[in-house]
């Protein structure tokens, strides 16, 4: 059936002006996409300048027809043979999307290569017609006309959604309702626009189904990438609400509230734990065995996050439920790790340094589990390491034994613990804190109190780490022995 060409010409033309519209403003706000992922802005920036520039081919052939001029010959031909060329690779990226979105394992790479092979068929038959003007011609005026196999130029086409609406059935359970549906008018329209078209032969009703299907898709997809956002967003609120409740727990079971023992005048003790995320691994404790002996912890929980702030709070109730039952510091390990090591399936271990002070002897009986040695300043000298004999680290194996030692504390001594996370501190040019720079710093301020010790030493870390990132967590205590007055 025919229409007046003047009247074909103006609806084209306004089907053409909507769709180079329409893509436009869909690339930029591609573009624009503030939570759409890079993948899905990288397709369809690619999908509608392919549009735009099957639909940009079509505007030209159009405003060049009916010119006899030789220069206009050669462009038109040229426009023309990209339009037909563009509309096969439209077709192939739109078949890629179905085949991620299908996910059909390791048919995909095999039904790739089919569609490429319809592609390089289109390709080559548009070669091939450049010669013997089978699919389309231009009579001497420049006029478009269609040829005999003009419906062959299609066969490719038809194949390939032919295909693709395969996939959408074999695979729907894996599609969006919403994108099935997208996809389904993507497929479905243009078939229906080419058989309009062989009623209806000057309307181009395959530029608006397509410009209007490739809008509706991009929509559905971009909406669901927002609404997944959304959805993390929401779910990150909720994970960092419940770890600001888990770090709010996880201090208010450590000792924080200093003076600890303000009655007592015998002892003076402070600590600090500075997490390197939201929660952490490492731990102190202390607490009166009875009235005469008091137990000092530090330890550091392999790991870090919430799994190690669920076996720290597991290590610190057993460390302190069996000290309180009055066992000795080795004997406190031994039982600790044969506890932590049954049903331990996921590897985690401890390290621990637990130790008796005798408040009226001054005699410090200790342990340790793999952890860093602790530094000892005596009434009438300077800090020094204690390099105590390491045992096993706790979790990793049952059945260790451990041994205890022995310290002597004169009122005026004081004792420095600590995790890894203080010498292993370290700054923008990757060197380490070390053993040997904190000894230092504890010996600028031996003189000081628990509390301005453990100050000075934080904020000297702090400074020798600047701007870099905090790796482990940062946990000292202090402890002085004033002794009976």
């Amino acid at each position: 059936m025919s229409i007046d060409l003047s009247l074909a010409n103006l609806i084209n033309t306004v089907f053409i002006g909507i769709g180079l519209g329409v893509c436009s403003l869909s690339i930029l706000h591609v573009g624009a996409g503030m939570h759409i992922r890079k993948e899905v802005k990288k397709y369809f920036q690619i999908f509608f300048t392919l549009i735009n520039t099957y639909i940009s081919m079509h505007l030209i052939r159009m405003l060049m027809e009916g010119h006899p001029d030789a220069g206009y010959s050669v462009v038109i031909r040229a426009v023309t043979f990209i339009e037909f060329l563009v509309s096969g690779f439209m077709i192939y990226l739109l078949t890629l999307l179905i085949i991620f979105i299908a996910d059909p394992g390791k048919s995909a790479k095999f039904m790739n290569y089919v569609f490429l092979i319809f592609l390089a068929a289109h390709s080559i038959g548009l070669i091939v017609n450049v010669f013997t003007h089978f699919y389309y011609y231009f009579d001497e005026l420049n006029v478009y006309h269609r040829g005999r196999g003009y419906f062959f130029s299609n066969i490719m086409h038809i194949l390939m959604l032919a295909q693709n609406m395969f996939l959408l059935i074999r695979y729907r359970k894996k599609f969006d309702r919403r994108v099935a549906s997208a996809l389904w008018l993507y497929l479905a329209g243009p078939l229906a626009a080419i058989v309009a078209q062989l009623v209806f032969k000057e309307i181009q009703f395959v530029i608006l189904i397509t410009v209007v299907s490739a809008a509706y898709l991009y929509f559905v997809i971009t909406r669901i990438q927002i609404e997944r956002y959304e959805g993390q967003q929401k779910e990150k609120e909720r994970l960092d609400t419940e770890l600001t409740m888990a770090t709010r727990i996880q201090a208010e079971t450590l000792p924080n509230i200093f003076p600890a023992f303000p009655e007592r005048d015998d002892f003076n003790v402070y600590a600090s734990m500075n997490p390197a995320k939201e929660v952490g691994g490492d731990f102190y404790d202390f607490f009166l065995l009875d009235d005469t002996h008091l137990g000092v912890v530090m330890a550091d929980v392999s790991g870090k996050g919430v799994p190690a702030a669920l076996f720290m709070m597991v290590s610190k109730i057993l460390i302190q439920n069996i000290a309180m039952m009055g066992n000795k510091p080795a004997e406190v390990l031994k039982f600790v790790n044969n506890q932590l090591c049954t049903n331990n399936h996921e590897d985690m271990f401890v390290t621990v340094w637990y130790g008796c002070l005798d408040l009226e002897t001054g005699i410090l009986e200790a342990a340790n589990a793999g952890h860093e040695y602790p530094v000892l300043k005596n009434a009438d000298g300077s800090f020094e390491l204690v390099k105590d004999k390491h045992g096993l680290v706790i979790g990793a194996m049952e059945g260790v034994k451990y041994r205890s030692y022995e310290l002597q504390m004169t009122p005026g001594s004081k004792l420095f613990i600590y995790t890894d996370g203080v010498p292993e501190a370290t700054n923008a040019s990757n060197e380490l804190f070390g053993t040997e720079r904190l000894v230092h710093t504890l010996r600028m301020v031996e003189t000081k109190s628990p509390k301005e010790i453990i100050k000075h030493v934080d904020a000297i870390v702090k400074d020798f780490v600047k701007e870099a990132p905090q790796f482990d967590d940062l946990t000292m205590l202090c402890l002085e022995y004033v002794g009976k007055k």
